[in-house]
């Protein structure tokens, strides 16, 4: 291989790590923003809301009254 080769080689394989990196933290931080809930219950059942559920509003307004709390 030639020195260009490598080094053609060396830019391509960056390039790639760096936009694989971007894609994974794009997805990490859209996934984080996402709303919802999942709720346990004691017989084992378990309800998820996600963030067009009605009831989210009422857990949002909890959770930012115990945060600020």
């Amino acid at each position: 291989m030639t020195m260009r080769g490598a080094r053609l080689t060396g830019a391509l394989v960056a390039l790639t790590a760096a936009a694989a990196a971007a894609i994974l933290l794009h997805r990490q931080r859209t996934s984080s923003r996402a709303v919802r809930a999942d709720l346990y219950f004691s017989d084992g059942s378990m309800l998820s809301l996600d963030a067009e559920a009605p009831e989210i509003d009422a857990l949002r307004r909890a959770a930012e009254a115990l945060a600020g709390a």
